[in-house]
């Protein structure tokens, strides 16, 4: 019998809303995506037991039986074997989620993350008790839930999550429509290698393969690899791929910019196709005393405060020779900041690497009001925009959100297609869209701010964007120099009670 839609989201929901009030809402991925995804493969491996027992018989037997599992669930590790316990559930959860992990090496080692199971402060007894009580309500093998239904479920609990957890959601979800426009432009293809160096919770590369899925194209020959530096997000992305049927992929946990995951064999950061990131926005700590003499900074070393052209500079590094592009979401700052980032953007703009900048509307994300933009790099250019930098403006299509602006598929197909052809979708030229020479850029001093090439159609919003980004760049100043000043106030032995410090 099989589940809705509808029904399966309520049901997930119902098993997220079991940890309300003693579980930080924040917290809600780190208990249900684990118990989720331990369901899913306990009753997938009864499911396939029962197949493999009708087909054979009484001569089944473990080898037969071996080709029917995708994982291996050593015995007593089914989810209706470990619920039941009375005595120390959460360690013994903890216990056998090691067991199944050590079983299959070379697929979930890590899966489950590091959530502290048996820590009863965290996740009180009643808790838990309550998770596996609305996950019992689920039944989740393959003859109730489908890959595709089961994919849906997991972007629609971590849409949730993100709503609930508020600026902490910047740190594993790009909202979807954003993703979709990423990954409408790169237009990866059959065959090709995806990388996402900050994936988060897989959501852009999870979107690689729907785009080919639903174009009819054959997505099992895409190739996807991403790392992520917090645990936690990485075992995320992880399940999501699982989940959404993806079988060829690589999500390596780790620091990117201190130490990328992917090499070759000579030692440099390996080369994809398609390069997709929403990296965090003007990273303090980024580790800039190791660029220095670094092969990714060949344009220049960034700030030690802002890391923004750190990960352009990795990605672009990341681009395969002749197919490679990179589509990057960087906030408006990236455009016409001084300094060391100024002679980045400049060296960028003179190898003719960047192919367009599309402004974003203000207020999609979740970590920040301030308006973003894409950065579309490529290895080769289309001889029609060689020496040329195409400008589209997307600041005036969203649609007013209670938190967050969101924007429609018409908006994201209408911005994709703009691209695609460099034509204005209002039919005024120049008035979104415009491809512009190197030439101009250069008199204008390699400053790329949107405005100063196309008619901005909504120039309130480009005029409040501008504004917000200068405040949160020296907002950001401020709280930097006043650490260090009271660093060194501390270090001379003054007692800083005596300063009233702002909080934030």
């Amino acid at each position: 019998m099989t589940i809705t839609q509808q029904e399966l989201e309520s049901r997930l929901w119902d098993a997220a809303n079991a940890l309300r009030g003693p579980v930080d809402p924040a917290d809600f991925k780190t208990y249900v995506f684990p118990m989720l995804f331990w369901k899913w493969i306990s009753d997938t491996w009864v499911y396939e037991h029962n197949e493999a027992l009708d087909e054979y018989g009484d001569d089944l037997d473990d080898e037969i039986e071996a080709d029917f599992h995708r994982f291996e669930m050593p015995t007593g590790t089914l989810w209706s074997e470990v619920t039941g316990t009375v005595v120390n559930l959460g360690s013994e959860i903890a216990k056998n989620f090691q067991r199944i992990q050590k079983a299959n090496p070379r697929t979930l080692a890590g899966v489950f993350g590091d959530a502290v199971w048996g820590n009863e402060e965290r996740i009180p007894v009643s808790a838990l008790l309550a998770l596996i009580k609305a996950f019992n309500r689920i039944k989740l093998d393959p003859s109730t839930v489908s890959h595709d239904l089961l994919g849906a479920g997991y972007e629609y609990l971590l849409k949730n999550f993100a709503d609930e957890s508020g600026k902490k959601a910047g740190e594993f979800f790009t909202p979807r429509e954003v993703v979709n426009l990423l990954v409408g432009i790169l237009q990866p293809e059959p065959g090709e290698s995806v990388y996402d160096p900050t994936c988060g919770s897989g959501g852009m590369l999870v979107a690689t393969i729907n785009q080919l899925r639903e174009s009819g194209k054959d997505h099992r020959t895409l190739r996807v690899y991403g790392q992520e530096i917090n645990l936690t997000t990485a075992s995320i992305a992880r399940m999501n791929l699982f989940l959404h049927e993806i079988e060829d992929f690589d999500i390596k946990r780790g620091d990117t910019l201190r130490k990328p995951a992917f090499k070759d064999t000579a030692g440099a950061v390996r080369t994809f196709d398609a390069v997709i990131a929403n990296p965090p926005f003007s990273l303090t700590n980024w580790g800039a005393d190791l660029w220095a003499t670094d092969p990714r900074a060949r344009f220049g070393v960034p700030p030690a405060q802002n890391g923004d052209f750190a990960f352009v500079q990795h990605m672009v590094s990341s681009m395969s020779p002749g197919t490679g592009r990179v589509g990057v979401v960087m906030p408006h700052g990236v455009l016409f900041r001084g300094g060391a980032e100024a002679k980045i953007r400049q060296r960028l703009i003179e190898k003719d690497l960047l192919e367009a900048v599309v402004g974003l509307p203000p207020n999609l994300f979740y970590s920040t009001s301030i308006p973003a933009c894409l950065l579309i790099f490529r290895d080769q250019k289309p001889a029609e925009r060689k020496s040329h930098v195409l400008f589209v403006d997307g600041s005036a299509r969203f649609v007013k959100g209670k938190n967050q602006n969101v924007m429609s598929s018409d908006d994201v197909n209408t911005l994709v297609e703009a691209y695609r052809t460099g034509n204005d979708p209002d039919g005024e030229a120049g008035a979104n869209v415009r491809l512009v020479p190197l030439a101009e850029i250069e008199a204008n001093g390699f400053d790329l701010n949107i405005g100063r090439y196309i008619k901005v159609a909504a120039e309130e919003i480009a005029d409040l964007g501008t504004v917000l980004v200068a405040y949160a760049d020296a907002r950001q100043h401020r709280i930097d120099t006043e650490a260090v000043m009271f660093e060194r106030l501390a270090a001379a032995g003054i007692d800083l009670s005596m300063f009233e410090v702002p909080s934030e």
